[in-house]
């Protein structure tokens, strides 16, 4: 917050308060002050541990109170005198400089307005305004990242994350509730998906290898623009609610390669059940083991190969040709052909997203 903001305040309650007053920082520095003469100066006697407690103190002549919403304060007004009406004055000129500074925040602080941006909090026309207030690139590609955490960490998450992007004139690092944080990098137009992936995988390695913390990242896609910023933001939380459904070993969840998984999420719930009803008219998907459905993702994993197949499940050929048999008996699919397989598929996939009846944004 500029210094000019705490002398306007400061000169707007001089008159009411008849008593030397000011703000000053950590460091001793006068940011503003009631005796223009003073601002500059610095008390080298002052130091930021007194701050440090949050609460009002008195020292050399002086009633201090410390403000602002970090939790630890690194402003404080004061007034001159330790009665307790210069008590009663610094907490009157503590709440009016922390009212303007907020507002200031609120209105300056990039971050919230990336936040608000990515959550749709602002109006679309105020979008482009807000940008050139606070000198805002627009047109560099971006992309979000949604780190999750999935074990309640011990560690702050979102300052660990904030130490591995420091530079915020590029990357944001937006707090959205307990678990999820956003990440929104500037990226080059040359880079592909595998850089970005790469990218969230030190993320990934980093919490859980230095801070035991296990989390996940949803990959939004790269966009120019920073109205689309938003849309790559609920691209990333509809990675992680696919991969919870589909993918539920992945770490690394990217829109982009989300596939058929996507359009099965997009269904309403009926015309999943009666796609199923449809493809198994023979007999329910339930009747089918776990062993039998083991073997069937190793099939589909390589890819219709009979041979490949068998060898990875270490049974012989015809033990393998046998359990298709039982499958195409009880389903009426041979998932030997092609388009079988791919019904099968889809079916199997449909299934999963039914029982796990994901809750959409």
């Amino acid at each position: 917050m500029p210094n000019r903001l705490y002398q306007t305040v400061i000169h707007q309650m001089r008159d009411s308060i008849d008593r030397t007053i000011g703000v000053i920082d950590s460091t001793g520095s006068i940011l503003a002050c009631s005796d223009l003469g003073r601002v500059g100066e610095t008390n080298s006697d002052f130091s930021a541990e007194q701050m440090a407690g949050g609460d009002a103190f008195t020292f050399g002549g002086y009633t201090y109170r410390p403000f602002g919403s970090n939790p630890t304060a690194d402003t404080a007004v004061f007034v001159e005198g330790t009665d307790d009406l210069a008590g009663k004055y610094a907490g009157v000129l503590s709440s009016s400089v922390t009212i303007i500074k907020q507002y200031y925040d609120e209105k300056f602080d990039r971050n919230n307005f990336i936040k608000n941006l990515i959550l749709d909090n602002i109006l679309p026309g105020d979008i482009y305004l807000k940008a050139r207030e606070l000198h805002f690139n627009t047109d560099v590609s971006r992309v979000c990242l949604l780190v999750r955490s999935v074990s309640k960490p011990d560690v702050s998450t979102f300052d660990i994350i904030q130490n591995l992007f420091p530079d915020k004139n590029k990357d944001f690092v937006i707090n959205i509730n307990e678990h999820d944080i956003a990440l929104i990098k500037e990226t080059h137009q040359g880079n592909e998906l595998k850089d970005l992936e790469k990218l969230a995988r030190s993320i990934v390695d980093t919490l859980s290898s230095e801070f035991y913390t296990h989390c996940i990242v949803g990959i939004g896609t790269q966009v120019v623009g920073i109205k689309d910023l938003a849309t790559s933001f609920k691209e990333a939380q509809l990675a992680l609610e696919i991969g919870k459904i589909f993918d539920t070993e992945k770490q690394i969840v990217s829109y982009e390669n989300l596939g058929i998984a996507r359009l099965i999420y997009q269904l309403p719930d009926t015309l999943c059940e009666m796609f199923l009803k449809e493809v198994f008219k023979k007999g329910s998907i339930e009747s089918l083991d776990q062993e039998t459905l083991f073997t069937i993702q190793k099939f589909f994993e390589n890819n219709l190969n009979v041979s490949e197949t068998s060898r990875k499940l270490f049974v012989h050929r015809n033990t393998l040709v046998y359990r298709l048999e039982k499958i195409k008996k009880l389903t009426g699919l041979d998932l030997r052909e092609f388009d079988h397989a791919i019904i099968f598929k889809v079916a199997l996939m449909v299934k999963r997203y039914l029982t796990n009846k994901p809750t959409k944004y």
